[in-house]
């Protein structure tokens, strides 16, 4: 039995191999969850996390019960690890989408079923796995590609850090100095890239971290439960990807986005909606790594 809280928790090999199978497997219907349940715990409102989890079960034979944690006992009358105890009897596995990452890890080490973070304030690792494979359809060569991720240094510019040092990637993090990635977060890619013959670096100035870029990466500047403030949105003012910022990246160059977006903060609707965004392609692709990781962790003969 395994979980899936952090990138790391596949290894190197192990998330190459993913997003092969999930280009490979596109479109795949199958019953290798007949007769499981997945259950999904949600502090936060969701859209692909929550609709691509759900379908990715149903497309594999499962079955899908949701759960908000404002109808639970979780954290008030009754703990996390009791929660996850209980649970464990009722589910076969389940996706977790809350704020801390330490709550996530308290529920796993209780539960006796594969636990999936599906988002916290620190950590987004089933993103991770979706760039990764959306990169790969793009490029067929993760270790020749650069990819450039530019605004907040927040959960999504961490996993995605992390992940492509695992996958041997150059990966550039472009942040105002304020809004760094954290240390911890820095060292860990840079711990895989020594294994791995990625190249990890972090830079401050946009048009210097884009040149040579193969794809450019941003997200919202204020992540949900944080304060709009007019200093961190002026601090990132020259983050944001624009036509010339992506002109200045070159010719072949494609745009990234987790999603959702600001449109005209952290990217213009021109770029978001240009021949060189393949950012919804990146959303469909949650759909299918998350499969690829369901199966691995919750089929017979798995975990």
């Amino acid at each position: 039995m395994r979980h899936f809280l952090k990138v790391t928790d596949l290894a190197p090999g192990e998330l190459l191999a993913l997003v092969a199978d999930a280009v490979a497997n596109k479109g795949e219907e199958s019953d290798v969850l007949a007769g499981r349940n997945l259950g999904m715990i949600f502090s936060k409102p969701s859209t692909r996390t929550r609709v691509s989890f759900t379908q990715a079960a149903y497309d594999l034979g499962g079955h899908v019960t949701f759960i908000s944690e404002s109808e639970l006992q979780l954290g008030r009358g009754e703990t996390i690890e009791d929660t996850a105890r209980v649970l464990s009897a009722y589910l076969d596995g389940v996706v977790i989408r809350t704020f801390r990452q330490e709550d996530v890890e308290r529920f796993a080490a209780a539960a006796s079923i594969p636990v999936i973070n599906g988002l916290t304030d620190q950590r987004h690792p089933c993103q991770a796995l979706a760039d990764l494979m959306t990169i790969y359809e793009h490029s067929g060569d993760l270790s020749q590609v650069k990819v450039v991720y530019l605004g907040d240094g927040n959960n999504v510019a961490v996993s995605l850090m992390i992940a492509a040092a695992a996958a041997g990637m150059q990966v550039t993090v472009c942040t105002p100095p304020s809004l760094a990635v954290p240390d911890w977060a820095l060292a860990e890619a840079q711990a895989l890239a020594a294994e791995s013959g990625a190249r990890v670096q972090v830079e401050t100035d946009p048009p210097t971290a884009v040149a040579g870029a193969d794809f450019l990466y941003t997200d919202v500047w204020f992540s949900m439960g944080q304060e709009v403030t007019p200093r961190k949105r002026e601090q990132l003012e020259p983050y944001r990807i624009d036509t010339g910022l992506l002109e200045a990246a070159g010719e072949n160059c494609k745009v990234m986005h987790c999603l959702p977006a600001h449109r005209g903060e952290e990217i213009t609707g021109e770029v978001m909606d240009g021949p060189r965004s393949i950012i919804f392609q990146q959303a469909e692709n949650r759909l299918h790594a998350q499969k690829e990781l369901l199966k691995r962790l919750m089929a017979d003969g798995q975990g």
